[in-house]
């Protein structure tokens, strides 16, 4: 009952109503990713143009959509990207963390722990010799 009211009520969860309908009437599932998230795809009779779209497992946050997907899901692409394997010099996936405590602030920003005072010099001017 719980999934239901979500699907039905909010957008952020997985899928909606509509979008679960519309998936099970035209969709033809494409592939799944490392996240769970599955991709889909629908072409329409007599037309190039295809539409695809992806169902997150869970949170729909696009930064969770891998490198190879991404430019399948924007038409990059024309076929669906094989197992990935990431290179040794690729950092893991990290979520969007805008908004969050872990968010980056660069030095100055009056969120840091620690900001700078406003009396507080934050560089050195040059002073000529002479």
């Amino acid at each position: 009952m719980k999934n239901f009211l979500l699907q039905f009520f909010t957008w952020w969860n997985g899928q909606t109503l509509g979008t679960r309908f519309y998936t099970w009437r035209k969709g033809a599932l494409v592939g799944r990713d490392e996240f769970g998230n599955r991709y889909y795809r629908q072409s329409k009779p007599g037309k190039a143009a295809e539409r695809r779209w992806v169902i997150y497992n869970g949170m729909a946050e696009a930064s969770f959509i891998p490198p190879g997907w991404h430019g399948w899901m924007h038409y990059r692409q024309d076929d669906p990207p094989a197992a990935y394997e990431a290179h040794a010099w690729e950092k893991p996936h990290e979520p969007n963390l805008t908004g969050t405590t872990m968010a980056y602030r660069p030095p100055g920003s009056i969120l840091r722990a620690n900001p700078q005072t406003p009396g507080e010099a934050d560089y050195e001017p040059w002073k000529p010799e002479g």
